[in-house]
């Protein structure tokens, strides 16, 4: 495999409305729509679009949702020898409100993803170990993230860990197991306690959680951009983003996640800088079109100077 993806699936179902509710109201909205998210899930389908050869470590209920979702993965040509399928909770649903601006708000019923357990992933050993990358977020227990990151490290595999959704009071190692971490602001502020509103601000965070033992930080800002820094070389870099009108947001950072990914296994002789340019684009296309996994572009519909 070139990216093997340790997390969660969800089933979205998608509200949008004029803006979003306050507590105890209720709005009409204008659209309903179900489609395929969770961030695990999310990232793996991103690379597989891009042409990466990718595999999926999750687990789904024995349901309609979860079903469709087996076969959305062979949609993709993603492989799904380690995709379970259980009986003792329902697939994950996240019920999503998306504004007129783009913005949303998201409710996460994890279901059958918190039953994905440290071993489950010890069974897929055979396939992380022949990766190039691991990506894994937090919409699994905790511990079978770790799981994956240390199995990772002991077969020499790149992790990107993607702390979202963000936890305070995570196990130090988390962080130190990891090569990669990609957060976005809020999840920066809860894991270090910082605030990130400005470039100069995402700096001193980005060098606050290359202290708790990472190799490399990278932190997406949204219409900021991205900044970036390493062990190696610990003075921050802001990577801009292009502004454009955004239709959905949902799934954005997923965009970017899953084109890191990509990138980092298929285009290896890039720059971290220009990797992280690339995947900006990747996720500023994502965010024109409604829906999660139906705004992820194809390769094919890319322009072609985002592939050397």
């Amino acid at each position: 495999m070139d990216v093997t993806v340790i997390g969660s699936c969800n089933t979205d179902l998608i509200s949008y409305v004029p803006r979003l509710p306050q507590p105890g109201e209720t709005l009409h909205g204008t659209k309903f729509a179900i489609g395929f998210g969770g961030k695990g899930a999310n990232q793996c389908i991103v690379a597989a679009r891009l042409g990466a050869k990718t595999a999926m470590i999750a687990k789904v209920g024995d349901d309609t949702f979860g079903k469709d979702y087996i076969q959305n993965f062979k949609d993709n040509e993603v492989m799904i020898e380690y995709v379970g399928v259980t009986s003792e909770a329902g697939t994950g649903v996240a019920p999503i409100c998306v504004n007129q601006e783009g913005q949303n708000s998201i409710v996460i019923v994890a279901g059958a993803n918190l039953l994905l357990t440290g071993d489950d992933i010890r069974a897929a050993e055979d396939v992380v170990k022949e990766s190039k990358i691991i990506i894994c977020q937090l919409e699994i227990p905790a511990q079978s993230t770790l799981t994956a990151l240390k199995l990772a490290k002991k077969h020499n595999v790149m992790s990107i860990f993607n702390p979202a959704p963000a936890q305070s009071g995570l196990a130090n190692e988390l962080f130190t197991e990891c090569d990669i971490i990609c957060a976005n602001e809020t999840e920066a502020e809860i894991l270090t306690g910082l605030p990130v509103k400005t470039k100069e601000e995402a700096f001193k965070a980005t060098l606050a959680l290359l202290d708790k033992g990472c190799r490399v930080v990278i932190l997406t800002l949204g219409l900021m951009g991205s900044v970036f820094a390493s062990k190696e070389n610990l003075t921050p870099k802001h990577v801009p983003a292009q502004s454009v009108a955004a239709v959905d947001t949902t799934g954005a950072g997923d965009a970017f996640v899953g084109a890191l990914a990509y990138y980092l296994s298929n285009e290896p002789s890039l720059t971290l800088e220009k990797i992280i340019q690339r995947s900006t684009v990747v996720a500023s296309i994502s965010v024109q079109s409604p829906g999660t996994q139906t705004s992820f572009p194809w390769k094919k519909d890319l322009p072609t100077e985002l592939f050397s």
